[in-house]
């Protein structure tokens, strides 16, 4: 399915599963920022929806509660993703309101939660940068869990250089990184091709790039 079906299945599964103010603010919320950085940034990303939980409620540190934009939750992952309109809101805030939101923040972090903001310009006018930095920030915990893979350790390296880049990878770049042949490199992603983790991204007979393959990305 592409992301317009897919989009409304995740809506409407999130939307029957609440209830009271958390309804109320997935139901009435002023969505157009968030639904373009789903298309633009997080669907060409990961194709999926996975984990992802929008208009996310949290205890605020007054004892209230407060509502972050999405929040990627897995276990020992959390992350905060929140796009930030500029608008005569914005230009008008008060002094108390900006350093409330700061504090906000702050709050976030101490309690492990990883804040990542995106304007709204930066959304709509450059989503491949926003794009990186999602898959980057996100790229982090998952090359973390290729110790638990039975990958060989040439393959994980090339791996976690992929997801640190956030973008299609060369077989020079590759050479440069490991320090190997050309010879061993073409092995080591060949090898990822056929376990899909590595698709090509250009080129035919032969491969000028890669990117991440399904079963990189699936599990995120």
């Amino acid at each position: 399915m592409g992301f317009e079906e897919e989009y409304q299945i995740f809506m409407n599964t999130h939307l029957l599963a609440r209830t009271g103010e958390r309804l109320r603010r997935l139901e009435e919320g002023d969505n157009h920022a968030e639904m373009l950085f789903l298309k633009q940034v997080w669907w060409p990303s990961f194709h999926q929806f996975r984990y992802l939980h929008p208009e996310y409620e949290v205890d605020d540190f007054k004892d209230g509660k407060r509502y972050l934009d999405f929040a990627y939750i897995r276990p020992a992952i959390r992350i905060c993703l929140e796009i930030d309109g500029y608008g005569p809101h914005l230009k008008n805030i008060s002094r108390w309101q900006f350093s409330d939101s700061l504090e906000r923040q702050n709050q976030l972090v101490i309690d492990g939660w990883t804040v990542i903001r995106f304007s709204y310009d930066q959304v709509k006018e450059k989503p491949r940068r926003c794009q990186q930095i999602v898959q980057q920030v996100i790229g982090r915990w998952l090359g973390d869990d290729l110790d638990q893979t039975s990958l060989s350790f040439l393959e994980k390296e090339v791996l976690r250089l992929a997801i640190r880049k956030g973008e299609d990878i060369s077989p020079i770049e590759v050479e440069k990184y490991l320090k190997l042949s050309d010879k061993t490199v073409k092995k080591v992603l060949s090898q990822l091709v056929d376990k899909k983790m590595l698709i090509p991204a250009s080129g035919v007979m032969r491969v000028r790039s890669y990117r991440l393959g399904d079963q990189v990305n699936h599990p995120i």
